[in-house]
């Protein structure tokens, strides 16, 4: 999961940049990058840590030009992030390109091979987004001139190449010296990517970023999200191009990003992040009422942060009291992700505290967005029996997580999901609740169309729930190649896997 800007401005683009990395903190807290183009020298400066601690004035001063891309990063591969795997990323032939990707690519293997043995390519990192890069930057050469000059016609056709060579989920941001900024979304549009404009007395500005909301803290107007498969293309002039690069696109958006990953005022293919929480927690106060209708419920309380519309929106439907339980200590990052089960339990504590008073003597119900290893889940139910609590009940406002998501979220390993073989009963006895409700896979859908009643989105990509992988190259032997990276190097026969069965076509009711 990452973050990613970029913009055409008429005035210095760096604080633009900058500010827009802070309101997109969220997506990544583990690195952050900003690269400027001045003329046709590239400025870049990247590093490890929040946004606040990468950069000071003297990198700021250093980031000239009207024109540039922002990231900030999450690794993927769930441990400490190697520095030079930072991005944005550069390469210098046969074009000047810098380039900052959210998302993650499932054939990045074949790919790494194919740059090596034909393209003639080197890659230094591990990362897929360097892999991306190089490829695109293959294509450009492929279908530039013979004296490598380009047009917009070469540099649609250019992303066409990477739409055909790269699997996956991704959406791009790219600077190309002596050209423009160039955005980019996979076919499925599985990762958000929204375009702006402000229009100023120099001339209009246009701005891309993972989230609507940064267009509105940054005073764009947000125009509309880009395309499945569209490429858009801004000139240092300011003018736009678009033009669909893809076959077949269809738009499959990731469902997690309603559940926990974007911001609650962010908008995403029409839909409001915020309103979708609400309605899930009305689904989910309603199965509560149809399972549980003598429940003993006492008060509601949300793990802060992206739970609270939901737990909220609960307790009215329940008509249940709504307390804050817990106080949230904003410097800590988020705890699913953070490398290794001892530095996830520790961080917990250093997270989260429990108002005592709002526990003592009460059955309560615990509200989360979701339970993905249960090291969160676990310790929190803890803090409240400590904090005097007799019961302690607890709802996800999402389903089990039972599958590794591989389009860019840290859940790439089984054996560290908690859901993935057990009974909800067996998820309850670990996490040591009294009482244990998940949202149903179907309600968690309908809650997202419902705040949006005229899209037209059909299916969702919900992989982690349902084992559907909407790529269609998603094998058992590919899980267990990624959990070896992570297992030390550990390759899992398939007789381990008799457990698991994944939905690898996408079903015809979703």
């Amino acid at each position: 999961m990452c973050g990613i800007l970029g913009i055409v401005a008429q005035t210095a683009a760096n604080q633009i940049l900058y500010d827009g990395l802070q309101v997109l903190q969220h997506r990544g807290q583990d690195a952050a990058g900003i690269a400027t183009i001045d003329g046709n020298a590239f400025h870049l400066h990247k590093g490890n840590g929040l946004v606040r601690d990468v950069f000071r004035t003297r990198n700021m001063r250093a980031l000239r030009g009207n024109a540039g891309i922002a990231h900030v990063r999450y690794p993927t591969a769930g441990s400490a992030i190697d520095h030079n795997e930072a991005q944005p990323f550069y390469v210098n032939s046969p074009f000047g390109i810098v380039l900052g990707h959210n998302g993650n690519l499932t054939n990045t293997e074949q790919l790494q091979q194919e740059l090596f043995l034909e393209d003639r390519r080197h890659v230094n990192t591990r990362s897929d987004s360097e892999v991306l890069l190089n490829v695109l930057a293959h294509e450009l050469q492929a279908h530039s001139t013979m004296r490598y000059r380009l047009d917009i016609k070469n540099i649609f056709d250019a992303v066409s190449g990477v739409h055909k060579r790269c699997k996956g989920a991704y959406a791009v941001v790219a600077i190309i010296a002596g050209y423009g900024l160039l955005a980019f979304r996979d076919a499925y549009g599985i990762r958000p990517l929204v375009l702006g404009s402000n229009q100023t007395e120099l001339g209009i500005e246009y701005l891309v970023a993972s989230e609507s909301v940064a267009l509105d803290t940054l005073g764009f107007k947000f125009l509309r999200d880009i395309a499945p498969g569209e490429a858009v293309f801004i000139d240092f002039d300011g003018k736009l191009y678009s033009q669909q690069c893809a076959e077949n696109p269809q738009l499959i958006p990731c469902i997690f990003e309603y559940v926990y990953l974007a911001r609650p005022d962010s908008v995403i293919n029409g839909i409001s992040v915020y309103e979708t929480r609400l309605h899930m927690g009305e689904k989910l106060a309603d199965k509560i009422k149809r399972l549980w209708p003598k429940h003993d419920i006492d008060v509601v309380i949300p793990i802060p942060e992206s739970s609270r519309p939901s737990a909220l929106q609960l307790a009215n439907r329940l008509g249940i009291p709504f307390r804050e339980g817990f106080v949230k200590n904003r410097y800590i990052g988020r705890t699913f992700i953070m490398p290794g089960q001892a530095m996830r339990k520790k961080s917990v504590r250093q997270k989260l505290n429990a108002i005592s008073v709002e526990f003592k003597g009460k059955n309560v119900l615990l509200v989360d967005d979701s339970i993905v290893r249960g090291t969160t889940s676990r310790e929190i139910v803890q803090m409240a029996r400590d904090a005097g609590a007799r019961k302690v009940y607890f709802a996800s406002a999402a389903p089990p997580v039972r599958f590794p998501n591989v389009y860019g979220i840290d859940m790439p390993s089984r054996t560290e999901l908690i859901a993935t073989g057990r009974s909800d009963d067996e998820i309850c006895r670990e996490i040591g609740a009294d009482k244990l409700v998940y949202q149903d896979i179907d309600d968690l859908k309908e809650a997202v169309r419902m705040a949006s009643p005229n899209s037209k989105i059909k299916y969702f990509e919900a992989s982690c729930f349902d084992g559907d992988y909407i790529t269609g190259d998603i094998t058992l032997e590919y899980l267990n190649i990624l959990e070896a990276a992570r297992d030390g190097g550990k390759v899992k026969d398939d007789d381990e896997d008799v457990q698991l069965d994944l939905g690898l076509v996408m079903s015809e009711d979703d």
